[in-house]
């Protein structure tokens, strides 16, 4: 039977720990064996180095879950060590051992790296304890990694598709603008890719790996934008029951996207500004700001400068936004490209499409590349979601299409009301609304923008008429 170890008293610890991989370097003769019969038998794998040099040349043949490191080696300190093995090995998480039990001492290793330190003479107890938090946050760590992976698959991968050359120039200034902190503009029609434009700069940023957090200004309702944006303290106003936390802070260190920003009212629009110029918020119902460090992607379809001229925008907020400026063009601007963004669409929709299918007949393809196509890239979408539910097999053909697309007919525009008997102001306004969104496919800014009016005033009116889940 195995002999039991002293680790086995430990209390309040039921949870079996993760086998981790373990680099231990000192240049105590004693702790190394102590180590290389104690560390196994918690159940990890471990590796001793008598010295700074051997655990580098350690870390440069293989990859470990921890390292353990004396704080005072000849030759080579842990805290050089500690820093060849972030260069080596970032993921690797770092114990410090040392016989100067102080705060500068800790202080030091931390800010080196270390996830923690543990000074001489070492107690088992405390060893056990601290390899189990750092299995535990490996454990997250790995977890976290697989939710973003499959976040990822659900979401697709950012991918801008199309060839044509005003697409190829949209690529070169998100390459050339993702690296840098500057604020970014994207212009375009309803339905042309606005946000995907923006998770392609952030994707490309330094700010990668941190948040990316999408709001639509549009779809905000005015009395909660400045807390949905900023958060607010408990009791801040009727009905703030506890706090809150602001999507502003939780795109901390990473990117927020503020798409249909001319739908933002004017008395936000001041408050942003502050923000960017500042890079501090407050939330409501609390007297200290902090700042946030956020990159600012704005996207709208709006003519800002024609709102500059009502007056409903701010000048100096539209040139604060507008540091760098892409313009997405509309799909009819490039129909080349509309086979392929198809062939990508299907198979996303039908994953299992292999390579070598063919996807499309002529006809089809003839008749997608001959639509005018008013809602841009998401109305294409809905139409190959629509063809792939109707086809069993690929190809999709001509009967698998909406039936606005028989014949081969363009879309004449939006077709005229035919009032069988007199109606109320009120009715025809409603008939209008949903005749906008049945030909939009549900698609709120496209039919606002057919019917002449803000996003936002369209919201209302759905709300007024109770109309929502009709579109």
């Amino acid at each position: 039977m195995k002999e039991p170890s002293r680790m086995d008293s430990a209390k309040g610890d039921t949870r079996p720990p993760s086998r981790l991989k373990i680099l231990f370097a000192d240049d105590e003769l004693s702790l190394q064996e102590l180590m290389s019969i104690e560390l196994p038998r918690m159940g990890h794998e471990v590796t001793v180095c008598p010295d700074g040099p051997t655990a580098v040349a350690a870390l440069e043949r293989n990859s470990y879950d921890c390292i353990i490191v004396d704080l005072d080696m000849p030759g080579m300190s842990g805290i050089q060590v500690i820093g060849k093995c972030k260069e080596l090995s970032p993921d690797t998480d770092a114990v410090v051992l040392t016989g100067k039990a102080s705060f500068e001492t800790a202080r030091d290793a931390l800010r080196f790296g270390a996830f923690d330190y543990l000074t001489k003479p070492c107690k088992l107890v405390d060893l056990k304890g601290l390899l189990l938090r750092v299995a535990v946050k490996r454990e997250w760590v790995n977890k976290c990694k697989a939710l973003k992976h499959q976040l990822e698959r659900v979401q697709g991968k950012t991918e801008l598709v199309g060839d044509s050359p005003s697409m190829a120039k949209v690529k070169k200034l998100i390459e050339k603008v993702a690296p840098t902190s500057s604020t970014v503009l994207i212009l375009g029609e309803t339905g042309t890719g606005k946000e995907l434009v923006a998770r392609a700069v952030h994707q490309h940023s330094l700010r990668r790996e941190a948040p990316f957090v999408a709001i639509n200004c549009g779809a905000l309702p005015e009395a909660l934008i400045e807390s949905e944006l900023f958060g607010h303290r408990k009791g801040a106003f009727t009905g703030a029951d506890e706090h809150r936390t602001g999507l502003f802070e939780v795109a901390h260190g990473g990117t927020i996207f503020l798409d249909e920003i001319g739908e933002l009212p004017k008395s936000m629009q001041a408050k942003l500004l502050r923000v960017l110029e500042s890079g501090e918020i407050r939330r409501v119902g609390d007297n200290t700001a902090f700042v946030v460090d956020v990159r600012v992607i704005c996207a709208t379809h709006r003519q800002l400068p024609d709102m500059v001229e009502t007056g409903d925008f701010r000048e100096d907020l539209m040139y604060r936004i507008n540091t760098f400026e892409i313009h997405i063009p509309a799909l009819r601007e490039r129909i080349d490209d509309v086979p392929e963004i198809a062939g990508h669409l299907f198979r996303r929709f039908r994953p299992t499409l292999k390579s070598g299918d063919e996807l499309f007949t002529p006809d089809a393809i003839d008749l997608l590349q001959k639509h005018s196509w008013p809602g841009n890239v998401r109305e294409l979408a809905n139409v190959i979601e629509h063809a792939t539910i109707l086809c069993d097999q690929p190809p999709i053909s001509p009967e698998h299409l909406p039936q606005r697309f028989g014949a081969g007919r363009k879309s004449s525009g939006p077709p005229k009301l035919k009032i069988v008997s007199p109606i109320s102001l009120r009715e025809l306004e409603n008939h209008a609304i949903l005749e906008a969104l049945d030909r939009h496919q549900g698609n709120k800014p496209a039919a606002a923008d057919e019917l002449g009016i803000s996003l936002k005033t369209l919201y209302n009116k759905l709300s007024q008429t109770q109309l929502d889940k009709a579109g």
